[in-house]
């Protein structure tokens, strides 16, 4: 390649062998050899190596425009960017030509002329594979102008030329794509008659500006990208657009909680410092992850919408943060998360979810709350025995110490801001709760006991074993039966929620 980027004419570039390919020629040759030499391609796309990628490898084998149609935050911009690696590192061009002219097949006035003029002696530059991509994201006000172009009348008066000459044009995006990937997110957001200014380009090859046609075999490849709730809600993809689209590839949320914790773990930024002073453990980490999956079955929640993977990704860092934040006020060097670190999350919860409107009714935050519930109530079966089961079966309770302390009166509060020594007195004051931990997980650390002993507090209080209730900065366990009747006082009172879904 340090040969070819010596060559500066287009003689030269002659003699030297060069042989020109299309974009979806490079496209194609370039992911062969990518898939003989078993390179994976499409780095940090995870969760779709069985689904998604081999269907966007056989439409680029079949030198194909894609549509990406999948809901919010399945990384569908993601893979068009991606594409670029699959380029020719470098490509030759015209020298001075805006639309990056291919010596062999120029398509632009400038082009073609200083080729007529100069022969093989026409300056030639290369272009990198990282300036060959261009993206729009599609909103309503995108005009015809801003996509294919229009006739610049100043251009047009300075030259004396009739607005019918081409070298009076100034041209759109798609044509400065020349020979690139061009994406367009949120293809049904672009107005219907903006799409129809589409159909010659995909597939005719040639652009009408302001009446005038103009034969411009474009070599772009195009990439587009919706959600497929936007043909019913905001807009919709025209279908003699849609039917020159020639694959259209279905991309969907991580199947598993190991896939969903990857992605967050990769995509997660945390400074060094963050990394290093607060431990966050794999049962915190599950956690954050089935938050997600529960707001994508829950009632609540706009299916339509979709539940992004920016979700966790957010609620993780902020989880981080929480915990930092407490190591900071509490002048302590080291942390490890806590349950009651969840209080920190909300805010990137609310933010992410579309309500439906018994949601609305409920409110942002306190839905929010009950998800983060929902998430300990799946996962407390995954590391103690299902309390429900142990009641049915009417078996030895293992649980009975703790719940008997919160019915004999006792309370317990749990500030989020509590100093490690703190923490552990509280938590170690309920009789039997430490040895449960230890029964079910007898080779843990200390900072994993304490954490499973509070887990197992909230995960019983979602069973409805013992009661629990927000406070300002924390929370209470106490008995079921007294949390039954404060519950239907509060109810009674009609009291709103404030931003963290606390009375």
């Amino acid at each position: 390649m340090s040969n070819l980027l010596d060559i500066t004419t287009f003689g030269e570039l002659k003699q030297s062998g060069y042989t020109p390919r299309t974009i979806k020629q490079e496209l194609r040759e370039n992911l062969i050899a990518q898939i003989k030499n078993k390179e994976s391609g499409f780095e940090g796309i995870i969760g779709y190596e069985d689904t998604v990628i081999p269907d966007l490898q056989t439409a680029i084998l079949s030198q194909h425009n894609i549509l990406l149609l999948g809901l919010r935050g399945q990384a569908k911009t993601r893979i068009a960017r991606l594409m670029v690696s699959l380029l020719d590192e470098y490509i030759p061009f015209v020298q001075g030509s805006e639309l990056y002219d291919d010596p062999f097949a120029p398509i632009s006035w400038f082009a073609r002329q200083r080729l007529e003029e100069q022969g093989d002696d026409t300056p030639i530059a290369w272009l990198h594979r990282s300036e060959r991509y261009t993206e729009k994201l599609a909103t309503p006000d995108v005009t015809v102008a801003d996509l294919i172009g229009d006739v610049d009348p100043i251009k047009a008066a300075t030259l004396k030329l009739t607005y019918s000459d081409e070298r009076v044009l100034h041209f759109g995006l798609i044509p400065r794509a020349h020979r690139s990937i061009f994406v367009i997110n949120e293809l049904p957001d672009l107005q219907a008659r903006i799409q129809v200014a589409l159909f010659n380009i995909l597939q005719e090859k040639d652009i009408q500006i302001r009446g005038f046609k103009l034969r411009l075999p474009l070599d772009v490849q195009f990439v587009f990208t919706a959600n497929p709730e936007d043909y019913t809600n905001r807009g919709s993809i025209v279908t003699p657009l849609k039917d020159r689209i020639e694959s259209q590839i279905l991309t969907h949320y991580p199947k598993s909680l190991e896939i969903s914790r990857k992605i967050t773990q990769q995509e997660a930024q945390l400074t060094e410092a963050q990394r290093s002073a607060v431990e966050a453990d794999g049962l915190v980490k599950d956690l954050i992850e089935q938050i997600a999956f529960e707001a994508r079955n829950s009632e609540y929640i706009d299916k339509k919408s979709g539940v992004s993977a920016r979700l966790t990704i957010s609620a993780y860092e902020n989880l981080i943060s929480h915990a930092e934040r407490r190591m900071l006020l509490n002048g302590e060097a080291k942390t490890a998360v806590r349950i009651a670190d969840f209080l920190g999350v909300i805010p990137a919860i609310t933010g992410k979810i579309e309500l439906v409107y018994e949601g609305e009714q409920e409110g942002p935050a306190k839905v929010a709350n009950i998800l983060v519930g929902k998430a300990i109530k799946t996962l407390m079966i995954r590391f103690f025995p299902d309390p429900e089961k142990i009641k049915r079966s009417k078996t030895d309770n293992p649980y009975a110490d703790i719940v008997n302390w919160f019915g004999g009166g006792n309370n317990l509060n749990m500030p989020d801001d509590l100093s490690e020594e703190e923490y552990y007195d509280i938590l170690h004051s309920v009789p039997g709760l430490k040895n449960v931990v230890k029964k079910f997980h007898p080779r843990l650390s200390d900072a994993q006991n304490l954490l499973l002993m509070e887990f197992l507090l909230h995960g019983l209080a979602e069973f409805s074993q013992i009661g629990k209730s927000l406070l300002d900065n924390g929370f209470e366990f106490k008995d079921m039966l007294g949390s039954l009747f404060n519950a239907s006082f509060e109810d009674d009172e009609d009291e709103d929620y404030d931003d963290k879904g606390r009375y």
